[in-house]
């Protein structure tokens, strides 16, 4: 499951190198237009949740998820139709909104539910720990993966037959069978069957967002955000590759460095790590240094920040508080970049002083404020 929730999250973020080029060069979108289809994504991962109870107890949830997988995986089609008329903006924002909805459903099946429940009790943080780094390292992987086959597209066929905006059809095209490897990895899983609850009702919280999470879910935002503005830069294949150097180093530090520190010093360490790299990138946008500060700080507070979520839960609202990171983690990128689009095409300086604004705000609002929250509001 670990591996398909890489997959899955692979297929979605290596649409974020190749979309905007597509959506520009073959829809002939202009910027703002590309950052509203792209921020639509962030709307469509919230629309599903309220469901999201209902769906995997009146339905078999290994099923629902399943489903969602093969719509998103259908939905990668869509750029292989030539069509005009599938090409409109405004159904241009629905199939974008739609793969939001695909996606955010599926993940929440598969945080909130499918994992929790092939794990005994006392495993299960270690499992919502190991599951969402999978998908962590999927931020650094699906772009990098994109970036090489659309290069590969090129070199293989010439450049006047072959253009940028057709080689990202195969980035389509691979995001699409990383769905299917996703369902095909999923099917060979056995899901013991579950009682429904008596009172079951269509619309609900449950397993969709903890309420009582809010600062700790609008501080994660706030630093996502500013990734996410980052990641509609051009950005090549080796600052992707440094980012996942920089991931693997966030894990040697929970595991040596923080796992005896004060509480707080490993969301504060993460927040200046990214802060660092945002002024290193102000005054040098090309140092070798950036990405793998980048990835060490945002590895680190991605990783605290699911272990507060899960705190913070009360008993059996260990699969809300996921799908809550979830949101937040996903809707921040996914606004980011549409932001990155919209507000910020060509003016890359004014966004990264952006960037570095919001990454302070976060500072500050988690030292002032939502750590002292959480310790007075923790249940675990």
């Amino acid at each position: 499951m670990a591996i398909a929730n890489l997959l899955l999250s692979m297929s979605v973020t290596m649409l974020v190198p190749a979309l905007p080029i597509w959506l520009m060069s073959t829809v002939n979108l202009d910027s703002q237009q590309t950052g509203l289809a792209m921020g639509a994504f962030a709307v469509g991962l919230f629309l599903p949740g309220a469901l999201c109870s209902y769906l995997v107890q009146h339905y078999r949830r290994n099923i629902v998820f399943l489903i969602c997988v093969l719509v998103l995986a259908v939905s990668m089609t869509l750029p292989f139709y030539r069509l005009p008329v599938l090409h409109a903006f405004p159904l241009i924002i629905i199939w974008r909104t739609l793969q939001g909805v695909a996606f955010g459903l599926a993940q929440m099946v598969l945080t909130s539910t499918l994992v929790i429940d092939t794990c005994e009790s006392h495993q299960r943080t270690e499992a919502n720990h190991s599951a969402t780094w999978f998908g962590r390292f999927a931020l650094s992987l699906g772009p990098m993966f994109a970036l090489l086959l659309m290069q590969l597209s090129e070199l293989i066929v010439p450049s006047p037959i072959t253009s940028p905006a057709m080689s990202t059809l195969n980035v389509f095209f691979l995001a699409m069978v990383c769905c299917i490897m996703a369902v095909v990895l999923v099917l060979f899983i056995h899901f013991p069957f579950r009682v429904p609850e008596d009172n079951l009702h269509l619309f609900s919280f449950d397993r969709f967002f903890l309420m009582s999470g809010l600062p700790l879910f609008f501080n994660l935002f706030l630093v996502t955000l500013a990734i996410g503005m980052l990641m509609s830069l051009p950005v090549t294949i080796d600052a992707y590759g440094m980012v996942m150097v920089g991931f693997l180093l966030a894990l040697l530090a929970q595991r040596f460095v923080f796992c005896d520190a004060e509480l707080k010093s490993e969301a504060v360490s993460g927040m200046l790590l990214i802060g660092a790299s945002l002024i290193i990138l102000l005054a040098s946008r090309y140092s070798p240094l950036t990405t793998p500060i980048l990835g060490l700080g945002l590895g680190l507070v991605g990783g605290r920040f699911l272990l507060f979520f899960i705190k913070l839960s009360r008993h059996c609202q260990r699969g809300t508080s996921q799908s809550t990171f979830m949101l937040g983690w996903e809707s921040g990128l996914a606004i980011g970049v549409g932001l990155g689009f919209y507000v910020f095409h060509n003016r890359h300086m004014e966004m990264l002083l952006t960037a570095l604004i919001l990454d302070i705000v976060a500072l500050l609002m988690y030292v002032i404020w939502t750590h002292r929250w959480f310790l007075a509001h923790k249940n675990r």
